[in-house]
């Protein structure tokens, strides 16, 4: 996997290559960029896909301590790697977290299209259950090593405190391990963790929504019908203040799409970006 050296750290991410139409693909808290594996698999045939592994605590590599960490900082770290890649006329995708959002709102330069597929909006911020449990733990001393430990036994993985609130099917038990072991191994990703989460700004994604009333380009909203985490009038609504937004939903799938409807999901993106060609700026 190639790295690249951004102002917050070293950044791993995937890059298919090719001269396609280029996507890139933002995942969630504790996760990594194979979240997106079988929806890659299905779109390199013809586009360029970009996956890389934030800093949210599946990160392999430590971002720089002396650099301010946390939602505002990864969006900037997102538009930092689009420029670094040079990449132009993107399709910006994101899933479970928000920072897609922030990243059209004040950096969308480079952007030629913009997916929310059930993600973090407008107050619901931290999501859910989960989302409630990691801000304590992030607030509590040893708490984000407790959690992953909890986290990584696999009779609890489907609870619907972990990752059974985020998928319909269980996921492979090797790719949960690949999330949780930096967490668990490295106290440097865990100290990423916890500032990452303790600078999450309530307003973020507030006035994110407000920029996005300016992100005239084409978007596409996805939702699953049956998310527990991300309510599901904000799929509407978030569409609905996009200047050219769609909105469509994907049945049978909490909210981690990719991994419980990947088919769909890809069909989607193939045909929304096929529609929707680059016009001339």
């Amino acid at each position: 996997m190639p790295e690249i050296e951004l102002t917050a750290g070293t950044t791993d991410y995937e890059d298919t290559g090719g001269t396609g139409p280029a996507v890139v693909l933002l995942h969630g808290l504790v996760h990594d960029a194979t979240v997106w594996r079988k929806v890659i698999a299905d779109l390199r045939r013809d586009h360029r896909v970009i996956a890389p592994t934030l800093p949210y605590g599946s990160h392999r590599r430590p971002m720089r301590p002396e650099v301010p960490l946390g939602p505002d900082a990864v969006a900037g770290l997102v538009a930092e790697l689009l420029d670094r890649l040079d990449l132009d006329d993107v399709t910006l995708v994101e899933n479970d977290c928000g920072r897609a959002q922030t990243v059209a709102a004040r950096h969308p330069e480079r952007l030629a299209r913009l997916v929310l597929t059930s993600c973090e909006a407008f107050d619901n911020y931290p999501p859910g259950l989960p989302g409630k449990l990691i801000s304590l733990a992030c607030k509590v001393p040893g708490g984000v090593a407790l959690l992953a430990r909890i986290l990584a036994l696999k009779p609890l993985r489907r609870l619907p405190v972990g990752i059974g609130a985020l998928t319909k099917r269980p996921v492979p038990d090797e790719i949960v391990d690949g999330w949780l072991r930096p967490l668990l191994t490295d106290p440097a990703i865990r100290n990423d963790f916890r500032r990452y989460n303790l600078a999450v700004r309530k307003a973020e994604l507030l006035e994110a929504a407000e920029g996005l009333r300016k992100f005239d380009r084409p978007a596409l909203v996805v939702w699953a019908t049956e998310d527990l985490m991300m309510p599901r009038e904000h799929g509407r609504r978030l569409a609905e203040l996009l200047p050219q937004g769609r909105h469509m939903e994907i049945a049978d799938s909490r909210t981690l799409i990719p991994e419980d409807q990947p088919e769909q999901l890809s069909a989607m993106l193939r045909e929304f970006i096929a529609d929707t060609p680059v016009a001339p700026r």
